[in-house]
């Protein structure tokens, strides 16, 4: 990823992923890739919510599962979009999961207006692409609260 000065862009990437070895796996692809941004890994949307309103920096972007304990990942997507001060961020929200089929895909797309959603590759290569990607279009992507 290339540095910028936008606040946006140099943000934390908040993952919330409750498999201790996907999150492993995911930072090795985000090292691999020399990714800048600081990664912050949460098991639950419990404690992502609870940071994400009380951080002041702007994140980069937000990577969630769907299948999460306690409130999954669509629920904790309703409940940001809920909140008047985080919706204000436009937090890029993308999910990263397994369950990608096309009743959860077009669910997150109609009733959340998520950014992104990509199936989560049991090929270590697939699953590097992805993320390659993502990273790279929210880099160049134009966003509210960039400083650009």
């Amino acid at each position: 990823m290339r540095k910028t000065n936008g606040m946006a862009k140099t943000g934390p990437i908040i993952l919330i992923e409750d498999d201790s070895d996907d999150q492993e796996i995911v930072e090795g692809i985000f090292k691999e890739l020399g990714t800048i941004n600081r990664r912050i890994f949460f098991a639950n949307t419990a404690e992502a919510f609870t940071y994400l309103k009380t951080i002041t920096e702007q994140p980069f972007l937000i990577l969630c599962d769907v299948n999460l304990p306690l409130k999954n990942g669509l629920e904790f997507k309703r409940q940001i979009n809920a909140d008047e001060e985080l919706r204000a961020k436009c937090i890029p929200f993308v999910f990263l999961s397994t369950a990608a089929d096309k009743k959860t895909v077009s669910k997150a797309y109609e009733d959340m207006m998520v950014q992104g959603f990509f199936k989560k590759e049991d090929s270590l290569t697939a699953l590097k692409k992805s993320l390659s990607l993502i990273i790279e279009y929210w880099t160049v992507c134009k966003h509210p609260n960039s400083d650009e």
